[in-house]
């Protein structure tokens, strides 16, 4: 009896109506069967976030290509996650893919990405899980450059999985063919002049999210903003697991009775 092709789960947090996830769609359609399901309207910055005080809703949309089924949830990237594995798909998937995201999801963004939240939560249910990340946040971003890098590690992580509990975090320069790929850590950094004070007609203050980020070893040569800076795809292993181990016995001889 033949086996069947893979089955490829893809979501994001730019929605079902984003160019960067039917893109990615596109690049990895011939490995296997892909389910859509994404995020009905943008959720970017939601991290792990799930809906607790809503009721979820599926809904399946027509797909206008063979090999891919299409579903929107009105929920967040992890709900997708939850609810594709618990509702839509037929069978555990072999892989997990996010994206691609328009815009960075280098260094310490990881941590506020749904796009990497929706990978984690993969991760933890022991699918391999990579996320894709295009550093450039216009809808009508060029993801051409991007096709064969996404769709070689694509197939790579498919063919050969992941290590337990480690998933992938891909970002991909714009506007410029990358030079290579390049497996490195992520950079250390912060966010500066994060909130923009305005009036509104009635002369009260509110705030809108700005901010820039600001690389704290911008000489480092290993980490993923560096080489994003010399135009090469950066793949960082991310973990599931933050248990900062180096510190454990530290710790231990102060709090430990």
């Amino acid at each position: 009896m033949e086996a069947p092709r893979p089955l490829i789960l893809i979501t994001n947090d730019d929605s079902v109506d984003a160019p960067g996830i039917h893109h990615l769609a596109d690049c990895v359609r011939s490995l296997g069967d892909v389910y859509i399901v994404a995020p009905a309207h943008p959720h970017s910055g939601q991290s792990a976030a799930l809906t607790v005080n809503a009721p979820l809703r599926i809904t399946e949309l027509p797909s206008e290509k063979d090999g891919i089924r299409l579903f929107t949830v009105n929920g967040t990237p992890v709900d997708c996650i939850k609810l594709a594995l618990h509702t839509i798909v037929p069978r555990k998937p072999d892989v997990v893919f996010s994206g691609i995201n328009h815009g960075s999801n280098s260094a310490v963004n990881v941590t506020y990405s749904g796009t990497m939240g929706a990978v984690i939560e993969a991760c933890m249910q022991g699918i391999p899980a990579v996320g894709f990340s295009l550093l450039h946040h216009s809808m009508k971003a060029d993801f051409t450059f991007s096709t064969a890098f996404v769709a070689n590690i694509a197939a790579d992580v498919l063919a050969n999985g992941l290590p337990a509990g480690i998933c992938l975090n891909v970002n991909i320069p714009a506007r410029v063919m990358p030079e290579g790929i390049k497996v490195c850590r992520a950079a250390r950094g912060h966010w500066s002049d994060e909130y923009k004070r305005y009036l509104d007609p009635h002369g009260v203050p509110f705030y809108w999210l700005t901010g820039r980020f600001i690389n704290d070893e911008p000489d480092a040569e290993d980490t993923d903003e560096y080489w994003l800076n010399c135009r090469y795809v950066s793949v960082v292993p991310t973990l599931v697991d933050q248990t900062a181990a180096d510190a454990l016995k530290a710790l231990a001889s102060r709090f430990d009775n």
